[in-house]
């Protein structure tokens, strides 16, 4: 035998005040799952087939039920459907489409009824909280949060944060970092994401902003927008780098996040477990900037190639352990905080690689256009790097040189063109026996060397230059055109061009076969046929 549960209407309300409390989420949407709760219960009573509403009133806590019909021509559902003549016996006004209301009996529900209701008001309730976390949370990413650890698993944390729970996993906490249930936690907020089971949170103490959100709340200056971090590199648990601009000529940057005696930096250093922080000046100028980024290491000279965003740092012979860092960690860390690749070499190293860059060139022009070792050294003293700069510079430039007259420039001119071309033709030639297509020739940024380069790793036409991932053009220790000096957008540019046709192919698919029907109708006109109907 059930026994029956009463609900008394003042209790009712308060339940769903409490409940709503508890969970931060609206008193509606707890009555609201009520409402559903008590549908089910009726329709368990009454019969499934019938179409019932619940309503709790929102000031007294009473609940009415009554059973929906709509109002039809032709009754097709006994149960959910009556007739426009019947409804308007009941109601003149009657409509179709409109609703017919019977009110029904309150209920008492039994004990499976009300475990049901339960079930259901439970769901809603956690559905509307989970839905809730996710709205409070999904804009708070990039926030730096505090709260207690609920429980350990395999080393990865959950935490509470009082409003809801996050994770904190174990490969996002420093080196050497333990916790315990109950430890309070700092950590930077890096994503949130709707889940199955919820929404989840996801914490993190390894993540480059955590540190420059740990300095935003230790320096007054950056909260307040004086000093800009503007970027942050970071070997978790072990060393940092950080670069700051002020925007305020009378304000060091770097002082200003020491702080007085290193207060404000120790602050931070402690809540990364001692992890050692180099606080770095900004420039716009990246060879001022990249040479701040390598303190401790002086640096004796820089050579920047700004389109391959590449720099050779040049460095005294005692200096270079330091410039390059334990396991490469410090010219690491200058690279990530820049954004430039940095090649180390010391005096020596740079002097000899200069030199052989010389007789590398000299040789060029010496076997190019057919001159003696002199001319050839004037010509890479003066900055002459090809024999392409030789063939078409302005001939006033040649003159320039010491030593150089008219007719020598001119002669010169002659024959780097003359060597172009035969070279041109050449490879040209050899293209031809590789079988490259005509069609990946005609392609503007490929030279007759690349297309060579090209046909000798097996790539032969459109389709076979279209089907290789940019990488495999400009990789530098694997990708077929790696001597050319490729970028990553100068090779997306090469394989976009060799699929242009994919897309011509698919316009002209649809346009030839209208082409097609217009004739044939022409045709079909043409031998005195009557035009199709319709």
């Amino acid at each position: 035998m059930e026994t029956a549960t009463t609900l008394n209407p003042q209790e009712l309300l308060q339940v769903a005040d409490a409940v709503a409390r508890e969970k931060a989420i609206a008193q509606d949407i707890v009555l609201e799952a009520m409402e559903e709760a008590i549908q089910k219960a009726a329709r368990a009573k009454y019969g499934v087939e019938h179409e019932i509403r619940a309503e709790i009133d929102r000031r007294s806590g009473e609940i009415r039920l009554a059973r929906l019909m709509e109002v039809v021509e032709a009754v097709e559902n006994d149960y959910t459907e009556i007739a426009l003549t019947d409804a308007r016996e009941r109601n003149p006004d009657a409509q179709v489409g409109d609703f017919i209301s019977d009110a029904l009996p309150p209920i008492d529900f039994g004990r499976v009824a009300a475990q049901t209701a339960k079930q259901v008001i439970v769901q809603k309730v956690r559905d509307a909280e989970r839905e809730r976390q996710y709205g409070e949370y999904k804009d708070r990413i990039g926030e730096v949060v505090s709260g207690l650890i609920k429980r350990v698993e395999y080393g990865n944390l959950t935490v509470d944060l009082s409003r809801a729970e996050a994770v904190l996993r174990r490969d996002e906490l420093l080196p050497r970092e333990s916790f315990r249930q109950g430890d309070r936690v700092r950590a930077y907020i890096y994503d949130v994401r709707r889940e199955q089971r919820g929404p989840q949170i996801f914490l993190s103490r390894t993540h480059p902003q955590f540190m420059a959100k740990l300095f935003a709340q230790e320096v007054p200056e950056i909260y307040d927008g004086i000093i800009e971090i503007k970027s942050v590199a970071r070997d978790p648990g072990s060393r940092a780098k950080i670069a700051v601009l002020s925007n305020d000529s009378s304000i060091d940057p770097v002082g200003a996040c020491v702080g007085m005696r290193g207060s404000r930096v120790q602050a931070v250093v402690s809540e990364l477990q001692g992890e050692k922080i180099d606080i770095i000046q900004w420039s716009p100028d990246p060879a001022t900037f990249i040479v701040n980024a390598l303190a401790p290491a002086e640096v004796a000279k820089v050579v920047l190639d700004e389109e391959a965003m590449r720099i050779e740092v040049v460095v005294p012979d005692e200096q270079l352990s330091l410039a390059i860092g334990r396991r490469g960690q410090n010219v690491r860390l200058a690279s990530q905080l820049t954004g430039w690749d940095i090649d180390i070499l010391t005096e020596e190293e740079e002097s000899e690689k200069r030199q052989e860059e010389f007789r590398r060139r000299s040789q060029q022009f010496v076997d190019a256009l057919d001159v003696d070792d002199v001319i050839a050294h004037l010509l890479v003293a003066e900055g002459f790097t090809s024999v392409e700069e030789v063939a078409y510079v302005p001939i006033e430039e040649l003159l320039s040189i010491e030593g150089f007259d008219e007719d020598l420039a001119t002669e010169l001119g002659r024959r780097a063109r003359e060597y172009l071309e035969s070279e041109a033709s050449r490879l040209n030639e050899k293209r031809r026996e590789l079988q490259v297509d005509d069609d990946v020739a005609a392609i503007d940024a490929l030279t007759p060397e690349m297309l060579v380069a090209l046909g000798e790793a097996g790539i032969k036409t459109l389709d076979d230059l279209a089907d290789l991932a940019s990488d495999e053009l400009y990789d530098a220790e694997e990708g077929i055109l790696k001597n050319f000096g490729l970028n990553e957008d100068e090779a997306n540019a090469i394989i976009m061009a060799a699929r242009a046709h994919w897309f011509e192919d698919e316009e002209a698919a649809p346009d030839a076969a209208g082409e097609t029907a217009e004739e044939a109708g022409a045709d079909a006109e043409g031998a005195g046929d009557p035009p199709a109907a319709g």
